[in-house]
């Protein structure tokens, strides 16, 4: 068990997710900047770049240096919190608050579980994914279908797949011996901790959250 590693990756998740949170109210104070992002090509463009960003940092991660990793995932939480801004909009900033906790609440509460239990959980790690990539697939027929049922149920399993996988990643980096890698590991692991946080925020947010119509 490294201790070292698993304050680091929480340190720059925490960082990353300080990023996304400040650049995406700034923007959503900024009607010209709002109007650029989403009534143009320039969000499905954003959108590329995380992706391109995430399968960087992942395919590079044992070749990259530590600087360029840590910008890598910066710019990535930067432009993450262009695409954020929208919620800013759509949403009271009392609920954003309210809903910010209580993710905080169960990130922890799995974080722990993660943590201390005894169980293997490397073993659900593929059953996750499979459930996740099923997801994206059922997200992508309801773009079409447009049934507020389906999203609902999706919301719920997306939301649950996501507290798995912050259970799941918390013992990954429990049982993560780094060595002279440590600094890119743990911008790796940030990276892991990030999405699973961002996620369970944005699913409770859509559940729960107040608009402001």
């Amino acid at each position: 068990m490294d201790n070292k590693l698993i304050s680091k990756s929480f340190l720059w998740m925490f960082v990353g997710l300080l990023v996304t949170f400040l650049t995406g109210f700034g923007v959503s104070q900024n009607e010209t900047m709002l109007i650029n992002i989403y009534t143009n090509s320039l969000y499905i463009i954003l959108a590329i770049v995380e992706l391109v960003l995430v399968v960087f940092l992942s395919a590079r991660l044992y070749k990259m240096q530590k600087s360029t990793a840590r910008i890598c995932f910066l710019l990535y939480s930067f432009v993450s919190g262009l695409t954020f801004s929208s919620i800013f909009v759509v949403y009271q900033l009392t609920s954003i608050l309210y809903i910010f906790l209580i993710a905080a609440l169960v990130f922890l509460v799995f974080g722990l579980i993660g943590y201390f239990t005894n169980l293997d959980l490397t073993k659900f790690g593929s059953f996750l994914l499979m459930a996740l990539l099923a997801t994206i697939i059922c997200v992508i027929i309801n773009l079409f279908v447009k049934s507020t049922q389906f999203d609902l149920i999706i919301t719920i399993v997306s939301l649950l797949i996501f507290i798995g996988f912050t259970a799941y990643d918390v013992q990954k980096i429990k049982n993560t011996f780094s060595t002279e890698l440590e600094d890119n590991l743990s911008i790796y692991f940030a990276l892991n901790l990030y999405l699973d946080y961002i996620n369970i925020f944005l699913n409770l947010l859509n559940l729960f959250g107040s608009s402001k119509d």
